[in-house]
């Protein structure tokens, strides 16, 4: 993740403002000015795609250190995880570490973290959902998903504007294989009509697409995020339209 490379320094701290600037704008790291060049446009300006991406990579750091620690324990195995789905550079690990540990140990509770994410891509509620998918993945790293993280997600969930009924949804996506509901993951009722259950998936297809997430300017690694869900969304079409004799 090229991203990596921009989160440190006052500057960052400063673009991104809130909590999640705050919690980076005092390290010492990239000089401003060389952080400013890479994220200045044609024309002079500060790019927002390129604010968006530090403010959520910031906020993936941030957020997952405190999951990673909902459950009283910090394992290498979570650590491990987070490191594959969020493609960390070897050269950028010691960075990315003080960060994490930054998080993990800063008193500021997770709600504002996320409530500053909640605002600033409450246009885009599907790289919110990415980001808790990320998170889920970082919580299941032992292959369970402990009360005190599924509380945890729940809240995180809730903050980003996710009601329960949305929440069981993305919680599904993370079931062991065979074990998840298709209906629940395509978000529709068992009795859904033919007609209704097809609309309900190419409206999912159109939302969830990983171009969506290109056109965001997010890194790769969200749009590897995008491209599974989409397979569990027509693996869960498939299995339903086989029952039904589509």
């Amino acid at each position: 993740m090229a991203i990596w490379g921009k989160i440190l320094g006052g500057a960052a701290g400063l673009l991104v403002g809130g909590p999640l600037g705050a919690l980076v704008g005092g390290l010492a790291g990239h000089a401003v000015d060389k952080f400013r060049e890479s994220t200045t446009d044609a024309e002079g300006d500060v790019g927002r795609h390129q604010v968006k991406q530090v403010a959520f990579t910031i906020a993936v750091i941030a957020l997952g250190a405190k999951m990673a620690k909902a459950d009283g324990v910090v394992t290498r195995e979570e650590i491990k995880v987070f490191k594959r789905v969020f493609r960390i550079p070897p050269n950028e690990e010691k960075n990315v570490g003080r960060v994490f540990n930054l998080a993990r140990q800063d008193t500021a509770g997770y709600e504002e973290y996320a409530a500053q994410i909640s605002r600033m891509f409450r246009d885009t509620p599907q790289l919110m959902e990415d980001l808790l998918h990320g998170l889920f993945a970082i919580a299941m790293a032992d292959g369970v998903l402990h009360p005190d993280e599924d509380i945890y997600l729940q809240n995180v969930a809730a903050i980003f504007g996710f009601n329960e009924a949305a929440y069981a949804r993305i919680r599904s996506y993370h079931a062991k294989d065979g074990e998840g509901d298709p209906y629940q993951i395509l978000g529709v009722a068992p009795d859904i009509s033919d007609t209704e259950l097809k609309k309900a998936y190419r409206q999912l297809i159109r939302e969830n697409h990983p171009d969506k997430v290109i056109a965001d300017g997010l890194p790769q690694e969200f749009v590897d995020v995008a491209n599974a869900k989409l397979a569990k969304i027509n693996a869960a079409y498939d299995q339903i339209a086989k029952i039904r004799g589509l």
